[in-house]
């Protein structure tokens, strides 16, 4: 039996009821491609219908869930030409937003790119240690697009990385990359601080390359890869 999740009660039920639903789609627990009900989920966390019917229209602005007509909703599946696509966008931006930053950091937004590199850890299969890894690998690349002094594109960066996280999920969930990780991030706060933009710009599209072959081969070798209805478009 499925444990339901419990909310502080000074905890606006609208944001616990989003939260819940947004951490069961990037676990996958609610999976690519399934069909949700505003009633199904009111029966499974145990909120109101207008608590949900907001979540599911704030998933739907972040691309997790997608409206069809009479039906109610469909978790969004995970498509290769979506994985393509995110990464290909990365690799348009954090690029340049790296090269700025070489050049326009300041010691302390250094020293916290510092410090979420060296605090960055995951436990293999473990979806907690995972979240919690990646909200930080979030920050820190968040924090460098912050550091290049254009809030427009950090913008922009969070809300890919964002969008991206349930792929990172499952690729994280399926091999162990806490050394690989940490290495790509060291190496990229000691170009910052060395102000080498040309440097800085190339270890991040080693890092964005490196990361979207994880995710492939993860989502090729899984065995339940026809479970989340895995398509090719």
């Amino acid at each position: 039996m499925t444990s339901q999740p419990s909310y502080p009660s000074e905890r606006p039920l609208n944001l616990a009821a989003y939260e819940a639903i947004k951490r069961d789609i990037i676990r996958c627990e609610l999976k690519p491609g399934s069909q949700v009900s505003e009633s199904g989920l009111v029966e499974r966390y145990r909120v109101g219908r207008a608590a949900v019917r907001t979540a599911l229209n704030r998933l739907f602005q972040e691309r997790l869930v997608q409206p069809v007509p009479r039906q109610g909703y469909v978790v969004a599946p995970i498509t290769f030409k979506n994985v393509r696509d995110l990464f290909a966008v990365r690799l348009l931006l954090e690029p340049e937003a790296a090269s700025l930053a070489a050049s326009h950091a300041t010691l302390n937004q250094l020293e916290e790119l510092s410090e979420l590199c060296r605090s960055a850890r995951y436990r293999l299969g473990d979806a907690v240690s995972a979240e919690e890894f990646l909200r930080r690998n979030t920050a820190f690349h968040v924090g460098i697009a912050e550091a290049s002094g254009n809030e427009r594109l950090a913008a922009i960066i969070a809300g890919l990385l964002d969008e991206m996280e349930r792929l990172f999920h499952f690729g994280l969930m399926l091999r162990d990359r806490n050394d690989e990780m940490y290495h790509e991030h060291s190496d990229l706060v000691e170009a910052l601080m060395a102000g080498d933009s040309r440097r800085a710009s190339g270890v991040v599209t080693e890092q964005i390359e490196a990361a979207q072959k994880m995710v492939t081969d993860a989502l090729l070798s899984s065995e339940s890869v026809m479970a989340i209805n895995l398509v090719a478009d």
